[in-house]
């Protein structure tokens, strides 16, 4: 008499595997465009922290200034016998000499207006030092966050990879390209001007590869790819599928025009470029490339026109 078949080892089916890798590609974008946000905010912070360090530098310019200025307004009182003991200080360039001099009895014929310049330009470096200090502390946890997305997008991808290996050839090709159309000719869609020149790249690209990160010239992800083509017509566009829907004006699905960038998933995690008659153009997955597809394709969630 036979074993009985353990239901739970057997082998998938072809729907479940579909399943399975749909929600671990999706997955894997999501952390790829959540890297995506967080290089645009790196880029962000890195600017800010530069600005903070060259304006620390000309504020600890002006502090040396008027350091300047108090040590020769003291000198010359000194000179003139109105400091006395203070003399001593002068031979020392310590660090601490206008800290020990504020305490003398003996600095109160020093221009009063000299050492409130000097206080307060003192406060104007240390908040710019304090501030300098705490963009770089963003700039480095933020890092440690790129690396941390960037490694759940490589594991899901990966994960979504061993479980299309260990399918026959062609089952595999039909869950990744499942849903595409024959790319229609650019020159057949209704569309002017700088939404032409969009469409005609991205077009262009159909069969490209998919890759986290890319923005061509011959790989792309799905921001990647929009940014690419809208730049064809001089339209600069973030690389990052939620930060591209803030960067044009909303229209309702049904005003959607050739041209415009249609986002899907809640949050906001692929965009693709509206072609007309229903079909979009985008970088899909890994495996599908870059290819045309229904607008129905995935979960709308809202679509912008750039320019």
């Amino acid at each position: 008499m036979s074993a009985p078949t353990n239901p739970a080892q057997a082998e998938p089916d072809i729907e479940t595997v579909r399943d399975r890798v749909d929600r671990l590609l999706h997955q894997a974008e999501q952390a790829s465009e959540r890297y995506n946000d967080a290089r645009l905010e790196l880029a962000e912070l890195n600017r800010d922290l530069d600005s903070l360090e060259a304006d620390q530098s000309r504020q600890g310019d002006v502090l040396d200034g008027v350091r300047a200025d108090v040590r020769d307004a003291t000198i010359q009182r000194y000179q003139n016998g109105g400091l006395g003991a203070t003399g001593e200080l002068l031979a020392s360039d310590s660090a601490g000499f206008l800290d020990e001099l504020a305490t003398l009895s003996t600095v109160d014929g020093i221009q009063d207006s000299l050492l409130s310049d000097y206080d307060n330009e003192l406060e104007a470096y240390s908040i710019r030092r304090d501030q300098t200090e705490e963009r770089r502390a963003d700039v480095k946890a933020l890092k440690k966050d790129l690396a941390k997305e960037k490694k759940s997008a490589d594991d899901k991808l990966a994960e979504a990879k061993s479980l299309l290996s260990k399918l026959e050839e062609e089952e595999r090709a039909e869950i990744l390209s499942r849903g595409g159309y024959r790319a229609p000719a650019a020159g057949s869609i209704p569309a002017s001007g700088r939404a032409k020149a969009a469409i005609a790249y991205a077009l262009a690209q159909v069969g490209d590869a998919y890759v986290y990160g890319a923005a061509g010239p011959n790989a792309f992800d799905c921001s990647g790819l929009t940014m690419m083509a809208w730049a064809q017509a001089g339209v600069s566009l973030p690389h990052s599928s939620r930060a591209q829907m803030g960067s044009g004006t909303p229209v309702s699905r049904s005003d959607l025009q050739p041209g415009d960038l249609v986002f899907y998933y809640s949050p906001v995690s692929h965009v693709a470029l509206y072609l007309g008659n229903g079909m979009i153009v985008h970088a899909a997955n890994p495996g599908a490339g870059v290819k045309v597809s229904s607008v129905d394709e995935m979960p709308y969630a809202g679509a912008v026109r750039p320019g």
